[in-house]
């Protein structure tokens, strides 16, 4: 064997390596891996792909409390779109911890054994969207394309990306993919003080708003149903706090005398959020069971 064929031999090895490596732009996602997918984004020579989430959270609709309206309407969306009824894309706005991406959750293990699939998405790849819309387009699966925690800054690339994806190709949206997206900002983006400036008065007194308050509504007003969620009362928070304990595996009683270490606890984060209830209530059942 030539020095020159040894070399080809060698060159054709490392090259098997390498795209052993790579997920090729045509794989077919193994479907059957799991409900949950994360798409990775295209990086370098590596184009973006599904990958399989292996451990999803295991909360339920019973879990979630004090929220009610806003549980009946996102269940309800959501058992219209796996039933193949018309629905609407989803934004979740409102007080942090509140459970608004854990709602989302719940709907996945709720319908998950009658083909609801997710798809989380961070927001630096949703100039993908389109892409992951024609991947799953074909599929039986009713698919969620979840955006969490979503705000954008001026100039960002992907709100107008997002607006397409929505309401602005050319393209029709696929009837087996909708958009929930959850964000602390109603609009997705920051709004100030200045632009208060660009509303136009008529000489009848009406009040038109300005191209910079247009644009920030554009986005949001694109997604069919909106879900708005509140601070929780002292009440509400102890409710979760009893719940989350009783999960854990504490009695009445250690529930009973938590209380006092709950409000405290809640007194220190500034908050009486779900998500600070679950965190006192691991805290509290952890300390209880050594």
């Amino acid at each position: 064997m030539t020095q020159l064929d040894q070399f080809l031999q060698r060159a054709e090895a490392l090259l098997a390596r390498v795209e052993s490596l790579l997920p090729a732009a045509s794989k077919v996602p193994d479907w059957n891996a799991g409900v949950a997918f994360r798409w990775r984004g295209a990086s370098g020579q590596r184009p973006g792909y599904l990958q399989p989430v292996g451990h999803i959270s295991k909360i339920g609709l019973s879990d979630l409390h004090n929220i009610g309206p806003q549980k009946e309407q996102i269940d309800q969306n959501t058992r219209q779109f796996v039933e193949g009824r018309p629905a609407n894309n989803v934004l979740l706005t409102g007080a942090r911890g509140t459970g608004k991406s854990s709602l989302i959750k719940a709907c996945l293990n709720q319908y998950a054994d009658r083909g609801l699939r997710l798809i989380e998405v961070d927001k630096d790849d949703l100039h993908d969207l389109q892409d992951i819309v024609e991947l799953v387009s074909a599929r039986p699966e009713r698919f969620i394309v979840f955006c969490d925690d979503l705000s954008f800054e001026e100039g960002e690339g992907g709100y107008k990306a997002l607006k397409v994806a929505l309401d602005g190709s050319i393209a029709a949206q696929s009837d087996n993919v909708l958009i929930y997206a959850t964000s602390n900002r109603r609009h997705l983006m920051p709004e100030r003080l200045s632009d208060n400036s660009t509303y136009t008065h008529t000489e009848d007194g009406d009040l038109h708003p300005g191209e910079t308050v247009e644009e920030k509504i554009s986005l949001s007003e694109r997604f069919g149903l909106w879900v708005t969620f509140y601070p929780f009362k002292q009440d509400d928070f102890l409710d979760i706090v009893a719940h989350w304990l009783r999960h854990f595996g504490c009695n009445d009683a250690q529930i009973a005398e938590a209380r006092g270490d709950a409000l405290r606890w809640a007194l220190q984060r500034s908050s009486r959020s779900g998500r600070v209830a679950w965190q006192f209530a691991r805290d509290y059942a952890g300390k209880a069971q050594g």
